[in-house]
């Protein structure tokens, strides 16, 4: 389903908070002319901070002030949730670069169901959690490329050079994606966000139903029943639905920026676009090991 880190309310107040505080430019501005005015000769009353009794070179220096931008109002910008993503996104690629060097799948095997379980545990705090952690985000983006890492040195052993090819296919998807988005050809629409969350849902259910089938030992193979052709297919579906929900955290980022979410949720949005392109990597790789298989 869509990251439920984006139904905070800082994603969804009304873009009437935005403007209360760009508002505090005009504030701010006055303040200036307030502290630079004179107090006025004795027997003359002193200036006031209303523009009625002020010159017009006071009018002129207050209206010169510089409007108090985003980052001055301590609200989220694009260029936040940039900074913010690209370091989740070093902290991921240093955890899989650990996973990747330092350990092999089949001798170290629990560590990456360690680094599995911590980094799992600690998605489902930060998806939920109302306000963000940039600590326990660090920690999710580390433990997450640990165990990123080991299952991509596991999957480029038996088939070289796919972990390789999962990546660029990953990163092309998401430039595909940004790329639309940003052309206004692609929306998150009502109607086909209900659809795809309902995809999502029964995705979420066969994922499920698979998982207990083969540890159970009533299916065989390394992907259960998605494996041939079924498995791509239902591959491409998942890969489907994860670009598309990097469409809804597109839409999300933008409605916090325009609403004036506090700074700190630029974090919130690095999580859920960390999470979106984790996704999305592990169907892509899945793919790949399945059409290589064939």
């Amino acid at each position: 389903m869509p990251n439920p880190v984006f139904r905070s309310k800082a994603f969804q107040e009304p873009v009437q908070q935005a403007r209360q505080e760009q508002h505090a430019g005009y504030q701010y501005a006055q303040g200036q002319a307030q502290q630079s005015q004179p107090t006025g000769s004795v027997g003359q009353a002193p200036q006031t901070g209303d523009p009625g009794n002020m010159s017009s070179e006071q009018l002129a220096q207050m209206y010169q002030q510089p409007s108090a931008t985003a980052a001055d109002t301590g609200r989220m910008t694009y260029g936040s949730v940039i900074n913010r993503t690209s370091l989740v996104f070093l902290m991921l690629v240093a955890g899989a670069v650990f996973g990747w060097t330092f350990a092999t799948p089949v001798e170290n095997a629990g560590l990456y169901f360690i680094a599995a379980g911590v980094g799992f545990v600690f998605g489902l705090i930060n998806a939920f959690k109302r306000e963000p952690s940039p600590a326990m985000i660090s920690i999710y983006a580390v433990a997450t490329g640990v165990f990123l890492g080991g299952l991509s040195s596991m999957f480029d052993q038996r088939w070289p050079g796919i972990a390789f090819q999962a990546v660029l296919a990953t990163l092309s998807v998401f430039a595909v994606v940004l790329a639309l988005y940003r052309s206004g050809k692609v929306r998150a629409t009502p109607k086909m966000t209900r659809i795809v969350m309902i995809a999502m849902v029964g995705y979420l259910l066969f994922s499920v139903l698979n998982f207990v089938l083969m540890i159970t030992g009533a299916i065989d193979g390394m992907f259960g029943m998605r494996s041939g052709w079924l498995g791509i297919a239902i591959g491409l579906l998942a890969v489907f639905l994860a670009s598309y929900s990097l469409v809804m955290d597109f839409t999300s980022i933008e409605e916090g920026v325009r609403a004036g979410a506090p700074e700190r949720y630029s974090w919130t949005a690095a999580f859920g676009l960390a999470t979106t392109m984790v996704w999305l990597y592990v169907e892509i790789l899945r793919i790949l090991a399945i059409f290589n298989q064939d």
